[in-house]
């Protein structure tokens, strides 16, 4: 499933007339262009080798915005880095599969970014629950595209449990969860 439409039934509320799209782009890094403002958020999600079939959760998702709004035409970049299969030799990127309720707090978040640094609104601070799961083994970097580009912290400081704003904890490992995952 396709994040778009997500932020499109968010933004719509917040927009005041201005047209918004959201694209992915493999090309973006941590470093935006002039006039772009950039969020970026680390996010649970799971993955799936193309290879040799086996799934494994990651903690450690890094996931890229870089936005901007010119003349009534609003134009978000996204990039969400990809983890290959430590067991299997030369495993491609894949890309990762995120539940239903991480998409919806990820475009919220993005939202609210947007209407702070593009319509200058302002907020209280609010403190959300934070909700972790376990998950069985570290990040490993080596088989990081985010790490490998330089914009993880490459799992050293943080402990392995699974966090995001809101919602309720799923238990489990493997499959789990009573979202469905969304391919990016």
């Amino acid at each position: 499933m396709d994040w778009a439409p997500i932020f499109q039934s968010k933004v719509s509320e917040y927009s005041q007339g201005d047209q918004w799209q959201l694209q992915f782009d493999d090309t973006i890094t941590k470093q935006q262009d002039a006039g772009w403002e950039q969020y970026e958020r680390t996010i649970f999600a799971r993955f799936k080798c193309s290879l040799c079939r086996r799934t494994w959760p990651s903690n450690l998702v890094k996931v890229i915005f870089h936005f901007r709004l010119n003349s009534h035409q609003g134009m978000v970049k996204a990039r969400a880095f990809r983890q290959n299969c430590k067991k299997c030799t030369n495993a491609p990127m894949e890309d990762l599969i995120v539940e239903d309720e991480v998409i919806n707090i990820l475009m919220d978040n993005l939202v609210k970014n947007i209407r702070k640094k593009c319509y200058h609104e302002i907020f209280d601070y609010v403190p959300r629950e934070h909700t972790g799961v376990e998950v069985e083994n570290p990040h490993e970097p080596a088989h990081c595209e985010g790490c490998r580009a330089g914009v993880c912290v490459g799992g050293a400081a943080l402990p392995n449990v699974r966090l995001f704003h809101g919602g309720r904890g799923r238990g489990g490992r493997g499959r789990g969860g009573r979202g469905r995952g969304h391919r990016y």
